[in-house]
């Protein structure tokens, strides 16, 4: 395991944080079947990622967070548990299903690492969630000057849009500031899934 992952043992005590320092298992089925799903929300065509890094740096604070996922999809509700810590040298992720470790990824700002479990899903990719991480994070001025030709971010109030070639791709929502507090609702208009991000309350 990368050694940035030590750090996340900071995080907030809970299911995703203690995982940090659990042994790996092999998946159980509820989980594989958590895998599969998630595969389908990261199964778009090439061409429809933005391929977006962004210097963990960009995000303008440190932070050190747990977050409960619910992915909605064709009728489904999926769920996982990540901690996530971002400092300006670099990104931290640990992703959970059902109490097994399925994913890790460390990001210095120039080059990504991962971890996966032997059965996940080869279509659930790293560079996908981290992309779709500094999406709903970053600010959008630091996404606004990294986004190719096309593509565009704007923001009204508590909703952030990504737009490609004048249509809407993205719709995030936030239940306030900052970003990485309450709740952030994505939802994927070409794709046709929702990601729901419950932030867990923090304590100093």
């Amino acid at each position: 395991m990368h050694a940035g992952l030590s750090k996340l043992k900071k995080a907030p005590r809970g299911a995703a944080a203690a995982a940090l320092a659990a042994p790996m298992r092999l998946a159980a089925p509820a989980a594989l079947a958590l895998l599969l799903a998630l595969a389908g929300c990261a199964s778009a065509p090439p061409q429809a990622r933005l391929g977006l890094k962004l210097a963990p740096a960009a995000l303008g604070a440190a932070i050190s967070v747990e977050q409960h996922l619910k992915v909605e999809r064709n009728g489904r509700i999926d769920e996982l548990d990540v901690a996530l810590q971002v400092e300006p040298e670099a990104l931290d992720m640990v992703g959970l299903a059902f109490g097994q470790r399925v994913l890790t990824l460390h990001y210095d700002g120039k080059e990504l690492s991962s971890w996966r479990h032997v059965m996940l899903p080869s279509q659930v990719r790293a560079e996908d969630v981290l992309e779709d991480v500094q999406l709903a994070l970053w600010p959008a001025e630091a996404i606004a000057a990294a986004l190719p030709a096309g593509w565009r971010v704007a923001e009204q109030g508590a909703r952030r849009t990504l737009y490609l070639d004048g249509q809407p791709i993205m719709l995030i929502d936030y239940s306030g500031q900052p970003r990485w507090s309450g709740t952030v609702v994505l939802e994927n208009l070409r794709y046709h899934y929702r990601l729901t991000i419950q932030f867990a309350p923090t304590t100093d």
